[in-house]
């Protein structure tokens, strides 16, 4: 099992990138640095990363793939 072994198909990718493009600017909208803001943020950069990466961890918990390429 690698580290970065990917388990999110192309679409689901695309997804969390649009989303995380909202969250992440979330503390400049709100015009304040309020605790929901900064957790906005923080959501919005792990959906980016999962997004750039690949990897959801908490699907490789749970088991879950949703890639259909067989990796070689």
């Amino acid at each position: 099992m690698k580290l970065f072994e990917t388990n999110q198909n192309k679409a689901e990718r695309v997804a969390r990138f649009m989303v995380s493009l909202f969250l992440i600017p979330a503390p400049l909208i709100i015009c304040s640095c309020s605790i929901y803001a900064i957790i906005l943020c923080v959501v919005g950069a792990i959906l980016l990363f999962n997004a750039l990466v690949g990897t959801c961890y908490i699907y490789r918990f749970f088991g879950i793939n949703t890639c259909y390429l067989k990796n070689n």
